[in-house]
This record gives structure tokens, C-alpha cells and sequence, in this order.
């Protein structure tokens, strides 16, 4: 795939990602940014850029004088994350129910429903896109900058590898299932019942999206 488009460091960002979604790039491999640039028809500076943004999001991290590699999690790593965003989006999901997303509803649910085309498609990286831009455009609602951003990099660091079983075990429509529920709460104002399937919805994904790669699918090193 060649970038042609203007924003190269996004198109490289974009496209490491989709790498990661796909298990082309493992957590343990080591990428340079040169061979990456070279793969991807640029120069080094669009690419290292690029990967030095995932490793501020913590989902890359610096191996000095070789390169880059995707972070390994922990189970202690995941169980911390998912603790985080139980502390921040049920009560968001709380307070948004009982404000009210009027006048939005449109946009939010062109994301639940392209999320749950893109389940029946079993298409993993457009349905991550849909799901991501769901989730966001809610928090968005509430109008504090701080948080989108924070669990737009939570989100991301546990949905960027091992997720290619999901879609041959039918676990991309549960979780569009659970996104149109959640938005029948919010339209209905019942903040309460957003909580709830907001806590659902986040304890399935723990159990089945964010899990560690076992040791048996490790990678040797690339450049």
C-alpha cells in the first residue's frame, strides 16, 4: 500500500494501526522506522512520527538503537485499564443519559449502525473504526476534551492485536447488539439502564477483546 494522500503521518498511523488490528504487526516484533517507510512507499519522518505518537499512546514503545515494538500487556496492565474506563464511562454514560443527546441522535446512531454492518461483514477494521467513533461521539456530548482523549488512548491500547477470532465466534454483533441498547437507554433518558449496559458492555469486552497474546504466538523480530 502506497500513502499518496497529504497527511502522511496520519495515513502511517492509520496504517500501522490497521497492521496491528490484522496480526500483521505483533507485540515483540521489532519494526525500524526506514523498513516501515519502506513498505509503505514514504519517507522515514511521516513513519517515525507516527510511531512516536504510539508510543506516547503507550501502545508502542522504544527499542533503543533498533526501532519500535508493540507493547506487550499484562493481564495486571488490562485489569487496570478496564478498572479505568469502569470509573469513567458507566458514570458518563449515567450523566448523558439523563441529560439528554438531542439533537445528536442522528450521528450517533449512523455509528451504531455502520458498527453493525461492518459485524455482518465481519470487516474488524471498519467495524474498530465505527465502534471507536460510537463510543467518542458520546463522551464528545459531555463536552470535557480531556476525557475523550484519555479513553480514546485507553480504548486504543487494548484494541490493537489478537482480535481476529472475534469476527468467526460472532462476537462483533453482540457488541453492536450492545451499542444499539445503549443508545435505546439514552434516548429514553434512562441514565441508569445506560450505566448498566455501558458496565455490560465493557466486562465483555475485558473477557473477550483484551486479552494478552499467549507466548505460542509471538513473532520473531522484523525489520
Amino acid at each position: 500500500m502506497k500513502l499518496t494522500r497529504p497527511s502522511l503521518k496520519d495515513q502511517a498511523l492509520a496504517v500501522i494501526r490497521q497492521g496491528m488490528v490484522s496480526g500483521e504487526i505483533r507485540p515483540g516484533e521489532i519494526h525500524s522506522a526506514a523498513g516501515m517507510a519502506a513498505r509503505l512507499g514514504t519517507s522515514n519522518g511521516p513513519v517515525r512520527e507516527a510511531m512516536l505518537t504510539l508510543v506516547e499512546q503507550g501502545i508502542m514503545q522504544v527499542v533503543p538503537n533498533v526501532g519500535f515494538q508493540v507493547t506487550r500487556l499484562t493481564d495486571e496492565d488490562l485489569d487496570e485499564i478496564q478498572q479505568l474506563r469502569i470509573m469513567l464511562e458507566v458514570p458518563a454514560m449515567r450523566t448523558l443519559g439523563e441529560a439528554g443527546i438531542a439533537g445528536r441522535e442522528a450521528e450517533v446512531r449512523a455509528h451504531a449502525e455502520e458498527s453493525a454492518a461492518a459485524a455482518a461483514a465481519r470487516d474488524i477494521p471498519r467495524f474498530l473504526n465505527a465502534d471507536r467513533e460510537f463510543h467518542l461521539s458520546l463522551l464528545e456530548l459531555l463536552g470535557n476534551k480531556r476525557l475523550v482523549k484519555f479513553v480514546a488512548t485507553l480504548r486504543d491500547q487494548t484494541r490493537l492485536y489478537g482480535l481476529h477470532h472475534l469476527a468467526e465466534e460472532g462476537q462483533l454483533e453482540s457488541s453492536a447488539a450492545e451499542h444499539a441498547e445503549l443508545l435505546d437507554a439514552l434516548l429514553a433518558g434512562d441514565g441508569e439502564r445506560a450505566a448498566r449496559v455501558m458496565s455490560t458492555h465493557l466486562d465483555h469486552i475485558r473477557g473477550d477483546w483484551a486479552a494478552p497474546l499467549p507466548d505460542a504466538d509471538r513473532a520473531p523480530a522484523a525489520r
